[in-house]
């Protein structure tokens, strides 16, 4: 799951790390692995949460796991914008 394929090896554009999301804003967790800080458990990988806030340059998401909804902290290098 959390291989990257050939060509995609080494570290990720540092624009993954400037991505900006406002509150309220939908985004997907795609855990990028070459990157450790602020990696979310490998069970929210491929999840879709809400933008509840910001601690530090972090995000806090919330996310339905099953029937309820779990907050987590993800650095945004770990975040997609959802379309």
């Amino acid at each position: 799951m959390l291989r990257r394929r050939a060509r995609e090896r080494g570290l990720s554009p540092i624009t993954h790390l400037f991505q900006k999301f406002d509150v309220g804003e939908k985004a997907n967790v795609k855990i990028d692995p070459s990157m450790h800080k602020g990696q979310p458990h490998v069970r929210f990988h491929g999840k879709t949460g809400t933008v509840l806030g910001s601690r530090g340059s972090a995000y806090l998401l919330a996310v339905r796991m099953g029937g309820k909804e779990k907050q987590i902290i993800v650095r945004p290098e770990h975040l997609r914008k959802s379309k």
